[in-house]
């Protein structure tokens, strides 16, 4: 009886099928249901396989299962995309520097490729290539990343690129609550208008770096994530850390205390460094990417569908791609389970065309697909596919247009020739500021393994085009004078990979990157006859940079008589310092320590750069004491 209840049950089911296919397809003759064991090849998996797969749940209409190969590359892809952020986020712990200069003689390099994945960002060498019309030695990786796009597709996106990942993550783990059932499906799908900014952006991108910038960096997926992380979530994350250490070390309880030692020291020696980093205007980086990841709630992976250029980038090469989706449209049932799923937005759903040129080859849809119409496979057909971008040309051309437009735009205002900001002090090895506006990507690479957390993000002191690039901020920190980091680990040579023999000036002139200046209406032996000699201490250049002349000057006591007469006058021996600019190197060392809190006695400028020939201070340097 049971066994005739079930035949009964699957005749309807099959029956349900035939009909559903013929209502979809009038032109295509009814055939009998086929059985899901029917459907794919009567092999059965490997019993092992079998084994480490999870079962399958039941799947709605035919509940034909996937292929075994697909869900297998499923998971794959899944430990793929966890390995490459965890390989991204130990990169980034690593960019740093955590020993003492004065206890090593051995030359310091991070000895790791931290810049890895900006190495092998195409956007960034295609950037690079357009500004400079080179290519930097590191960047031909990018080329292997366009080798696999066009064999497989955008797969960089959905198996390697760790921002898409955290997307993805983050889309997983905290699941929007509005993001369900047929919202969720009608976000999925593709929306033209939406998902084409991103080609705008690189549009403009290319169209700058082709003008003589690479401000395109600024929205490059790598670059972001690696100054997201590095100036923003890892210094907030250290000082939240400090600040429970501080309570539970006020709360006398020793098993605590150990154990929270016991965590501080990991941390300082593996995730960051044992000083509290601070880097400035953090909180603009961290806010944009606390909302980028936000927009997840409304959008899934909205970053990657709606603001990537390098995702656009890799989506024009896609359409060559030899690997993609074949689609027996007559078997869909509308059943919109690939939709679900779909981390592209790029349109798998029967009826209509692939977007090959949105797909990030999650291989999700044809794992959900329980009718059998979605293959992936080498070399398929062509004609349920759409590889060419959805932009408009006219649009397209504007965008371009006002990528190069920025470029005279941004160099008419003063910021960059006649009224160049004083402070905009760059790291050393520097290249000429026009060069290195053509090279900075804004990745924060320099910022984030600065051992003194002495680079920073600029602002406007660059202009608008030398928006987040690094400068030196002596008042929280200097420049180590036998550190060469920031060079080592520059992926595009903005800052040259220089020697300490070279930084130093052994057998050669010295690197400058500015010139130390006293306000002596701040300086203490200067403006009030108090000895102090500490920026003459700290000077690291041999000789040293900064002189002092001793000098008897007078000074009333601070002590009134108690006959309220005038206070008495004494002489008090002081030194009084100097820079001679032959010499100083601009580190920031003075500035740094300078007891003045507020605004410090003295101060360090760019004038006396060695990178620059026109912004000088010593005259005999120039045209202007030469015979005529």
């Amino acid at each position: 009886m049971a066994c005739a209840a079930s035949a009964c049950s699957c005749g309807a089911a099959g029956a349900r099928a035939v009909a559903s296919s013929a209502s979809a397809s009038p032109s295509v003759a009814a055939a009998p249901a086929r059985s899901p064991a029917a459907a794919r090849s009567p092999a059965s998996p490997p019993s092992l396989l079998r084994r480490l797969l999870p079962k399958p749940k039941k799947r709605p209409g035919s509940g034909i299962p996937a292929r075994l190969g697909i869900r297998v590359l499923v998971w794959v892809r899944r430990f793929a995309q966890a390995g490459f952020l965890l390989l991204f986020l130990w990169l980034v712990f690593r960019t740093g520097f955590r020993g003492s200069f004065a206890e090593t003689g051995e030359r310091v390099r991070v000895g790791l490729p931290v810049e890895g994945f900006l190495s092998a960002d195409p956007f960034v060498g295609a950037m690079t290539l357009l500004s400079t019309h080179t290519v930097y030695r590191g960047l031909v990786w990018s080329l292997v990343v366009l080798g696999l796009t066009l064999v497989f597709g955008r797969v960089f996106c959905g198996w390697i690129c760790p921002f898409g990942t955290l997307h993805h993550l983050v889309g997983w783990i905290f699941p929007s609550r509005y993001q369900k059932g047929t919202v969720r499906i009608e976000a999925n799908k593709t929306h033209p208008r939406r998902q084409r900014i991103k080609y705008y952006l690189l549009y403009a991108s290319l169209g700058a770096a082709v003008a003589g910038t690479a401000i395109g960096g600024m929205l490059d997926p790598i670059c972001v994530m690696v100054r997201s992380v590095g100036l923003a979530v890892l210094p907030a994350a250290q000082y939240v850390t400090n600040a429970g250490a501080e309570l539970v070390a006020r709360s006398d309880v020793a098993v605590l205390q150990r154990g929270s030692d016991a965590v501080a020291d990991f941390l300082a020696t593996t995730v960051w460094q044992r000083n509290q980093f601070y880097f400035h205007s953090g909180w603009l980086i961290g806010g944009l990417f606390l909302a980028v990841v936000f927009l997840n709630r409304f959008v899934p992976r909205f970053w990657c569908r709606v603001l990537c250029p390098l995702g656009a980038f890799l989506g024009v090469f896609a359409r060559f791609a030899l690997f993609g989706m074949e689609k027996d449209h007559d078997k869909c049932t509308d059943c919109d389970a690939c939709l679900v799923h779909c981390q592209g937005a790029d349109s798998p759903q029967g009826g209509v065309k692939w977007r090959q040129d949105e797909c990030h080859m999650c291989l999700n849809c044809e794992a959900a697909c329980p009718e059998d119409v979605i293959k992936f496979r080498f070399l398929p057909g062509r004609a349920s596919r759409v590889g060419v971008p959805d932009t408009d040309r006219r649009a397209a051309l504007v965008t371009a247009a006002a990528g190069v437009a920025l470029v005279p735009v941004a160099r008419a205002a003063d910021a960059l020739v006649p009224n160049y900001d004083a402070r905009l002090i760059r790291p050393p090895g520097s290249v000429d500021e026009t060069e290195f506006l053509e090279r900075c990507i804004r990745c924060a690479e320099c910022m984030k393994v600065c051992p003194n957390n002495a680079l920073h993000p600029a602002l406007l002191e660059g202009g608008i085009e030398g928006l987040w690039t690094p400068v030196l901020i002596p008042r929280i920190g200097y420049c180590e004078p036998s550190c060469v980091l920031c060079g080592d680990v520059c992926p595009t040579g903005a800052i040259q990979k220089i020697t300490e023999e070279q930084k130093l000036g052994i057998d050669q002139k010295p690197i400058s990157i500015g010139t130390a200046f006293y306000d002596l209406g701040r300086c203490l032996p200067w403006a009030m006859a108090t000895p102090c000699i500490v920026c003459e201490e700290f000077c690291p250049t041999s000789p040293k940079a900064i002189w002092v002349e001793e000098a008897d000057v007078p000074k009333r006591d601070s002590r009134a008589p108690e006959d309220g007469s005038a206070p008495a006058m004494k002489t008090v021996r002081v030194q009084r310092p100097h820079v001679d600019p032959s010499l100083c190197i601009g580190c920031g060392a003075c500035e740094k320590v300078c007891p003045v809190k507020d605004q410090p006695a003295v101060y360090v400028t760019s004038v006396g750069e060695t990178r620059s020939k026109t912004n000088v201070i010593l005259l005999e340097n120039t045209g202007y004491n030469q015979p005529s």
